[in-house]
């Protein structure tokens, strides 16, 4: 696989490039290329927000300003990219923003680098315009964001040795300064790209970055002529006019952009605030002077910028001055007529402030920046302040009473397996039977379940359980490839029971369908949504609830604690399983959804999550995880128990995992996982019908035998784990630890960034 990073530099047609891939994300797909789609953003502004260590403004406008944030976001990108990787297994990946041009520090392109995960061949694409150009387009940025020094500046650099060591010396020396951002104050030092490809080159290889011209005029011919042969695409792009260039920079609008932020930057060095949004009004009006034959600035104004980096060099004209405004032009006038704006923005400031303090003293323990560790509580500040903020109030939660009634199960029709449930076990003897018998009373029809490597009883259980034909078992000991899972699940799609299936759903034995409406079978599900073909069932965590011994009892009765109904963060908390209809949309079966969506089948699916809203959009082709915008719970939620109890969750890590077989299960599980916080018994309405099922498997040969076996079993192996002094340590670590919601999402989130 094969990534290009397109770092710019000319930001109006990089962003033209990058609005003419995602119009094309659809044909490019199908070719095997990959331009990645990340919710919020119309570029991957993002990506550069999540890898720069700076202190900068655009980073303190997003909401990432602090360690804690970035860190935050740079592992939701690499969760996120990964996922779609994983999910659409393309030959080429493209990411695009014009920021990535401004890191300079080998840190931040080693952070880079990280989201990748060890790709097999990354490039780098530099579009460059001429370097007086740049620095105009950069000069007109900075002065609007609130920019104080004369390019004078600037200009006196070039008589550096090496403009991009001066540079980065200058922008070093304004990062110290507290009340100011070396992304509005600094010179741009990839002006020399010469010195920008070196340092690409010193992370990803001299042979993988490549300086190309901006392509121009800018229409969309040229636009699309070049995305096809820079980024080698199999296809021709969508043309897409780039936007349109900003108003020109005249010498007047300079002048008087200087002295007003000078004026301002005191005001900010005196903690107020001054809203970007009042700054850029404030310039519009200083960019319009009385004087309509205000001459703008153009490339040959600067002339020392183009001798500088020009080969050969260019005739020298007259020498660079610094522009002064027109006489009787007040800077104080300007600034006074907004100060009741400032004065109002920075008091909302202030408050903000205390209810975020507020905030943070609610949402942490007395005593949490004692007893997390540093980079956890900061995580924790951040996300107790954030829209991430995990609480209950997603809608009213479903009560346990009263029971629903005895549904007769009616065979499927002629021809037709009905529902089926495929699943992969390892050594679950003792959870097995409530999970058929729960799934049986909501309508499943078939279970098609593979094994491998049992000692508890798990297999001599199902070879049961099949005899009576309940289940069809199959011995998956001989799996080949990333792990057990994945190949079931591939040799799956053969087995006549799901070639005939109606509706197919993949779920572990810890995973029980939880239907809230009307009878709480999945038909009644269903009729809500009768054109559905895909349902993401988001998860609802269940932990531990401080239970420490395993009793062999029915896990829904005995769990009642959940995480709470509103919890995006971590990535984990709101992972979601797929029912699908078995219509061929989909060629491939996946732990969390089906993959490589069939032609002609775009206009013909419908996802919809647990709350019936449509998200097809979201979700066609990739995605494993619910978000704030396709989060649903009011119809069917994902009852996921990971951990049962503190004794089951030891058996569980000595036995392994199904999926990501390379990982182990220990503390930081535990962590991810134990989320007792919020009742929630609504699963147990189906209480009576279940104990009325599996009354009846019971009564099968040699199940009830098997069955008693795997909890003996269970209940020994537990004992004998708890002697080994190593598990001893970790069971007593993971009962003594004590969190609140915020802390446990934030901790969740750290471990995620450190692994």
């Amino acid at each position: 696989m094969k990534i290009t990073l397109h770092i710019g530099l000319d930001g109006a047609v990089t962003q033209a490039m990058e609005r003419s891939l995602a119009a094309s994300r659809s044909r490019l797909a199908r070719k095997g290329v990959l331009y990645p789609t990340w919710p919020g953003e119309a570029s991957h502004t993002r990506l550069f927000l999540a890898v720069s260590g700076e202190r900068g403004s655009l980073r303190a406008r997003r909401g990432h300003g602090d360690p804690a944030a970035q860190a935050a976001l740079h592992g939701e990108l690499a969760a996120k990219l990964r996922a779609e990787i994983a999910a659409a297994q393309p030959q080429h990946v493209i990411l695009s923003t014009p920021h990535l041009a401004t890191l300079h520090d080998p840190a931040d392109l080693a952070r880079l680098a990280a989201l990748f995960d060890g790709a097999a061949q990354i490039e780098v694409l530099i579009h460059s315009r001429a370097p007086a150009a740049l620095l105009l387009d950069v000069l007109r940025g900075q002065i609007v964001a609130g920019r104080t020094a004369p390019l004078s500046r600037d200009i006196a650099l070039l008589e550096a040795p090496s403009w991009w060591e001066a540079a980065l010396a200058l922008r070093a020396e304004i990062a110290r300064d507290e009340t100011r951002f070396p992304d509005i104050e600094a010179p741009p030092h990839w002006l020399d790209t010469e010195a920008l490809a070196r340092f690409w080159a010193g992370q990803f290889g001299a042979g993988a970055v490549h300086l190309r011209p901006t392509p121009g005029p800018e229409d969309p011919a040229a636009l699309r002529a070049e995305l096809a042969e820079a980024f080698a695409l199999p296809v021709r792009p969508e043309p897409v006019l780039p936007p349109a260039r900003p108003a020109p920079l005249t010498r007047l609008a300079l002048a008087r952009g200087l002295e007003v932020n000078a004026l301002l930057h005191r005001l900010i060095a005196r903690g107020q605030t001054i809203p970007a949004p009042l700054l850029q009004r404030l310039h519009r009006l200083l960019a319009s002077p009385p004087d309509e034959t205000a001459r703008e600035l153009s490339c040959e104004d600067l002339w020392q910028v183009t001798a500088r980096f020009a080969d050969p060099p260019h005739a020298p004209l007259a020498p660079w001055r610094d522009p002064r405004p027109e006489p009787g032009f007040r800077a104080t006038q300007y600034v006074a007529a907004i100060l009741p704006r400032i004065d109002a923005a920075t008091r909302q400031a202030r408050r903000a402030q205390r209810e975020a303090a507020r905030e943070i003293a609610a949402a942490l323990s007395d005593d949490a920046a004692e007893k997390l560790p540093e980079a956890v509580y900061l995580q924790a500040r951040h996300l107790s302040r954030s829209p991430f903020r995990p609480h209950d109030a997603l809608g009213p939660e479903e009560a346990a009473s009263p029971a629903f009634p005895e549904v007769p199960r009616a065979p499927p029709g002629e021809g037709s397996s009905g529902t089926v449930i495929v699943a992969c076990m390892k050594n679950e003897a003792p959870y097995i039977l409530e999970w058929i018998a729960h799934h049986r009373a909501l309508g499943v029809d078939g279970f098609l379940i593979y094994t491998n490597d049992c000692s508890d009883g798990t297999a001599e259980l199902l070879n049961a359980l099949q005899a009576a034909g309940i289940v069809e078992h199959r011995d998956n000991s001989n799996w080949r490839g990333k792990s057990p899972q994945q190949h079931a699940l591939n040799i799956a799609r053969r087995e006549p029971i799901l070639r005939r299936a109606e509706w197919i759903l993949h779920i572990d034995v810890d995973e029980f369908v939880n239907v809230h409406c009307g009878d709480g079978t999945l038909a009644a599900f269903r009729a809500h949504v009768p054109d559905a073909t895909s349902v993401a069932m988001t998860w609802r965590l269940f932990g531990a609830g401080g239970i420490e011994a395993f009793d062999g009892g029915l896990v829904t009765e005995t769990f009642e604690l959940a995480a709470p109904r509103f919890c995006p963060k971590p990535h984990t908390a709101w992972g979601f399983k797929t029912l699908l209809r078995n219509d061929g949309a989909y060629g491939k079966l996946s732990c969390h959804r089906p993959n490589k969506l069939q032609p002609g089948f775009e206009a013909r699916s419908l996802w919809v999550n647990g709350s019936g809203k449509d998200v097809t959009r979201a979700y066609l082709r990739n995605g494993w995880r619910s978000s704030k915008a396709t989060i649903g719970y009011d119809l069917l939620q994902l009852n996921h128990y990971a951990l049962r109890s503190a004794e089951a969750f030891l058996v569980k890590r000595a036995r392994g995992r199904a999926l990501h077989v390379d990982r182990s299960i220990g503390r930081n599980y535990w962590i991810r996982m134990d989320w007792s916080y919020h009742r929630d018994r609504s699963i147990q309405r189906n209480l009576p019908r279940l104990r009325a099922e599996m009354g009846r498997l019971t009564a099968l040969p040699d199940v009830a035998r098997w069955h008693e076996h795997g909890v003996a079993w269970h209940a020994a192996k537990a004992a004998e784990l708890r002697r080994d002094p190593a598990t001893a340590r970790l069971y007593d670590e993971i009962l003594a630890l004590e969190l609140t919601p915020t802390e446990r999402a934030a901790y969740a989130l750290t471990l995620d960034m450190e692994s």
